[in-house]
């Protein structure tokens, strides 16, 4: 095939007098050995060949001396046996300068600003420099220079942090007709100078009442805003009782550590931190613990009972933390909430966060959370560097069921009823969840149960059991009734939380005993009517005499002992044969017949 078209030709000098030309090659002419592609270079102005060898890898390229020429035309052409093609490039060399990379840097430095000085070969060239950044969190940052030097050019950076990396690489063009940047120096890491510890840090406490004064744990973490600005920096502590005036108290701590105990008594105290690397002391950060009144006495005695004087409220937690909330009180300047990492350890890993004046809720994450574990969060007003608690929260990343399932301790039976109690079981942050109640389980052995009031539940292998729901979780007796007497049941009590309850395992089994009110009811409806049955029986004649009498014949009546007079074959009484001793006559039609 023929040659391609030399694509992208064009020149280019670092210094005014080699001129290096570059192209791309084209596509395979699959021409190879003497019928290979060849090229050439041509000057037109002065009509001459240029005498340079052309090397090719990704691409081609040619370099010469043009000595005092500075308007150039030069043409490329390549050709093989089955065709030629050129291209062509008009220029002057001083607008086609392309530097060459600065070498030998060094730099001066402070602990905001670093000098940077480098030498270039480009002599007698005017020339605009970049100077690249590379910033500790990854940044880059560009600076433009043209501050020139006989023998070497610079540039300050300003505005930098103290001891800290920075790594710095310059590069420069042509001022004057700009054609393309040259190539980068060599990267150079560069460290600022120590200097004082900028902000403060961020310090907290826990108080714990005892005999005769408190215990105070003092912990303290390098803020947002704090920078040590120094090689090694450590921590000291100092309080003070700010009521009798006596010498303060200090102990200075290595960097690795983060808290200390501290005892006092019951008097106000200040308590300062500061940081303090090989240049001087950051600013302090002060705490007040109050004078221990009677409502702190109030509290060690709460503490040794168990009891609480703020009622903790439940939050809910979400799959990126837990969220608080309060009421912000307009006499605070800032709020605090504190919590354990591992609540069920000691030491529990204190934690707190802080949170300005306007800021009325909070998203609490960490990297310890889990579920099944309950949280408790304090939430404190500070102002002029007292902290008053305010409010007690309690949540969970997320619920879970609960550990274990209530245990049955006691156990009360009717024929009809059982009566089952609970009472041991805890429904504290001992829990996976918060217990909302609990589900107690019914039914017969042989059978599935259909109990008046109970819901259905179904189980696995479609046997149906009955389900009553306490809703109280301090309810820990529940009566089932409506059983069936002398009959087999199983039961199963479970408590649930808002993570569910676990699968329904184990059952207790009870039987219910024999009712006796049956046993009563039989004696009544059958024993007591065969008993009178008998006894009448055996009296039969006396009972006849005196429920049932025999009616006398009218034939053997003495009545009709009277002389006889028959009609047909009946006895009639004749009027005049009875005195009668009262006669009464009714109807004067009958007196008439008579």
């Amino acid at each position: 095939e023929p040659p391609d078209t030399p694509n992208d030709f064009s020149c280019q000098t670092q210094d005014l007098r080699i001129v290096t030309c570059t192209w791309s090659q084209g596509g395979d002419t699959y021409l190879y050995g003497r019928h290979s592609p060849k090229y050439t270079l041509f000057e037109e102005f002065s009509q001459k060949m240029i005498p340079c060898t052309v090397s090719c890898s990704e691409q081609c390229s040619c370099s010469w001396d043009i000595g005092q020429q500075r308007i150039c035309n030069i043409t490329v052409t390549v050709e093989n046996p089955l065709g030629k093609k050129t291209a062509t490039d008009v220029f002057d060399v001083t607008h086609r300068i392309y530097p060459a990379a600065p070498f030998q840097l060094w730099e001066e430095c402070t602990g905001t600003e670093i000098t940077l000085y480098w030498k270039h070969q480009n002599k007698g060239i005017e020339l605009f420099c970049q100077t690249e950044v590379l910033q500790p969190d990854g940044k880059v940052e560009l600076h433009n220079s043209s501050d020139m030097h006989l023998h070497y050019a610079s540039i300050t950076l300003d505005g930098l942090q103290p001891y800290t990396e920075y790594t710095a690489r310059v590069r420069c063009g042509a001022a004057k007709h700009f054609w393309r940047w040259g190539e980068w120096s060599e990267a150079r890491t560069i460290r600022t100078k120590e200097a004082t510890p900028s902000g403060k840090l961020d310090i907290w406490r826990e108080i714990t009442p005892v005999l005769h004064g408190r215990n105070v744990t003092l912990l303290w973490k390098q803020a947002p805003s704090f920078r040590a600005n120094g090689r090694s920096i450590s921590y000291d502590v100092t309080w003070e009782n700010v009521e009798d005036g006596s010498k303060p108290e200090s102990i200075s701590f290595s960097s690795v550590y983060n808290s200390t105990r501290i005892s006092i008594d019951n008097h106000s105290y200040k308590i300062s931190i500061m940081a303090k690397n090989n240049v001087n002391y950051s600013l302090p950060s002060v705490l007040i613990i109050p004078r221990a009144t009677g409502n702190s006495r109030k509290t060690l005695f709460c503490s040794f009972l168990g009891t609480e004087e703020l009622k903790e409220e439940q939050v809910n937690g979400t799959d990126d933390g837990i969220f608080i909330s309060w009421e912000t009180r307009h006499i605070y300047d800032s709020y605090i909430i504190d919590w354990c990492n591992f609540p069920m350890l000691q030491p529990c890993d204190l934690q707190w966060k802080r949170f300005g004046p306007n800021t009325s809720s909070a998203l609490i994450n960490s990297a310890a959370f889990v579920p099944g574990v309950r949280y408790n969060f304090h939430i404190y007003g500070s102002v002029a560097n007292r902290a008053s608690l305010l409010e007690k929260k309690t949540g969970y990343l997320r619920e879970l069921p609960p550990l274990h399932d209530p245990t049955v301790q006691k156990v009360e039976l009717t024929f009809n009823a059982v009566t089952l109690s609970w009472d041991s079981y805890l429904t504290n942050e001992t829990q996976s969840g918060f217990v909302r109640g609990y589900h107690v389980y019914v039914s017969p052995l042989q059978e599935n149960c259909s109990l008046k009031g109970s819901k259905k539940h179904v189980l696995p292998d479609d046997s149906v059991l009955c389900k009553y729901t306490i809703e109280n979780p301090e309810e820990k007796r529940y009566t089932v009734k409506h059983l069936l007497s002398n009959t087999k049941y199983k039961l199963v009590v479970k408590a649930y939380t808002g993570g569910g309850e676990t699968p329904i395992v184990n059952f207790m089994y009870i039987d219910t005993p024999f009712n006796s009110n049956v046993l009563y009811l039989l004696v009544l409806l059958v024993i007591v009517p065969s008993l009178v049955a008998a006894v009448c029986r055996w009296k039969m004649k006396w009972v006849k005499e005196c429920c049932c009498p025999v009616i006398p014949s009218p034939n053997k009546s003495e009545v009709l002992s009277f002389k006889e007079f028959k009609i047909s074959s009946e006895k009639v009484l004749k009027i005049s044969d009875c005195i009668p001793d009262m006669l009464a006559v009714d109807n004067k039609a009958e007196a008439q017949k008579l």
